[in-house]
């Protein structure tokens, strides 16, 4: 291929708004929840640092306290396939 030659980009196929949301992991629980305290205990910190130090504190959780965000998750995975199901049998 000649580099005059203009590589055509694949279309991606459009979402459809219908759908449902997929589920949160149980480290995205923790991060949701401890976000706001990480910022209000270092205010001048970048986006990128704020999750650089969520994940050092999700890394340093024992199981014991990981188990409520598991939880959260298990559950959220629960509420997607539901309404997978309900949203595939509804489209066809």
């Amino acid at each position: 291929m000649s580099p005059r030659e203009v590589k055509k980009r694949a279309t991606r196929k459009k979402k459809d708004p219908n759908a449902p949301k997929r589920s949160l992991s149980a480290y995205m629980f923790f991060a949701n929840d401890t976000r706001d305290l990480v910022k209000s205990e270092n205010p001048d910190i970048t986006f990128g640092q704020v999750g650089k130090m969520l994940g050092e504190r999700w890394k340093a959780l024992s199981d014991e306290e990981k188990l409520p965000y598991q939880a959260k998750a298990e559950a959220d995975k629960k509420r997607y396939e539901s309404e997978k199901e309900i949203y595939q049998a509804t489209k066809i």
